[in-house]
């Protein structure tokens, strides 16, 4: 097996606005594994939030590449065992192990999804963001779009803002990237109008979570909070749903874990994104079959996505069932 790799810069359609910053392109890491004819693909983005300096991942690729190129091809979690032994950041991990899991795929000639029986009929629908700004901003590209779900961010809380918003009558959730405060989140809980969002996401920075309660007017989801199978357990009293995304917990593999046990501790579960190519998007599509809620549009906010797969299109998950995860590069 043979390890590539390369910087690319993805750039937006147009500044994406959210309570972190702004922003009108993301750098991101593509990961190559190959053997015999068949390539595999995986991606990691940098996002400053998360501290992450792709600078740093090159450097740990150089350094674990003859370990991995003298691996044998053998079942992803068995390949994954290998990675949890390197001690790789998450977001680099998850690279690799998707990559590895669009390879077998291709050399089982079988899809992810046929591999791991994840239902693949009456897929929920993604939500397309709109980025912080001007109210009315906001409304006018909700009423002019062909979506049919919505993840609105807003830096702060903004009560008149939050009943234009439930007077579209639309299907909104509401994503605050831990902007809004512990006064903030006890008015919404005791607000029964809430109920009419799908969710409110990642209220509080991380870790100040103990002010939210789930059995409130609140479908509160743990985005930043929800990192790992770890976070589980503890945020069981005060989430009611959680945001899996791959380049958080390490991949897919650590992704059907997690997914296997928030079902079993009766939490929503949404499958989401960063913004991400179709590389990474592509992994993202193939969980939809076992979760309540998508946010997968990262790959529609660029406007030179490097690769061809598994796709949202208008808000509708299209897998391709191609084998591996379905990546191609144009």
């Amino acid at each position: 097996m043979k390890l590539y790799f390369e910087h690319k810069t993805l750039q937006l359609k147009e500044t994406f606005s959210i309570a972190y910053g702004n922003y009108d392109k993301r750098e991101a890491l593509l990961v190559e594994l190959t053997y015999l004819d068949s390539k595999g693909y995986g991606e990691c983005v940098a996002i400053d939030y998360y501290h992450i300096d792709l600078k740093n991942f090159i450097i740990r690729l150089k350094e674990i590449q003859p370990l991995l190129e003298k691996q044998t091809i053998t079942h992803p979690t068995e390949f994954f065992l290998f990675l949890s032994g390197l001690r790789l950041h998450p977001f680099l991990m998850s690279a690799l192990d998707c990559a590895y899991w669009d390879l077998f795929g291709k050399l089982e000639n079988k899809s992810f999804v046929e591999l791991n029986h994840i239902p693949s009929q009456d897929l929920i629908e993604s939500s397309i963001t709109i980025s912080v700004a001007d109210i009315e901003d906001q409304i006018r590209k909700i009423e002019n779009s062909s979506w049919n779900r919505f993840k609105v961010k807003c830096k702060g809380l903004n009560k008149d803002n939050i009943e234009k918003l439930l007077r579209l009558n639309r299907n909104i959730a509401l994503d605050s990237n831990a902007s809004f405060t512990d006064q903030d989140c006890l008015w919404l809980q005791e607000s029964k109008m809430m109920t009419q969002f799908s969710y409110l996401e990642q209220p509080r920075p991380i870790g100040n979570y103990r002010i939210l309660n789930k059995e409130s007017f609140v479908n509160w989801m743990a985005d930043e909070d929800c990192q790992d199978l770890n976070a589980l357990d503890e945020l069981l009293p005060y989430y009611k749903s959680v945001n899996i995304k791959l380049l958080k917990c390490g991949g897919l593999t650590p992704a059907l874990e997690m997914i296997r046990r928030a079902k079993e501790l009766g939490y929503r579960i949404m499958i989401g994104c960063m913004t991400e190519s179709t590389v990474g998007i592509s992994a993202g599509c193939a969980l939809a079959g076992l979760v309540d809620f998508a946010d997968l549009d990262g790959a529609n906010l660029i406007s030179n996505d490097p690769a061809v797969g598994n796709y949202v299109e208008n808000g509708k998950i299209i897998q391709s069932g191609k084998p591996g995860l379905g990546i191609v590069l144009k």
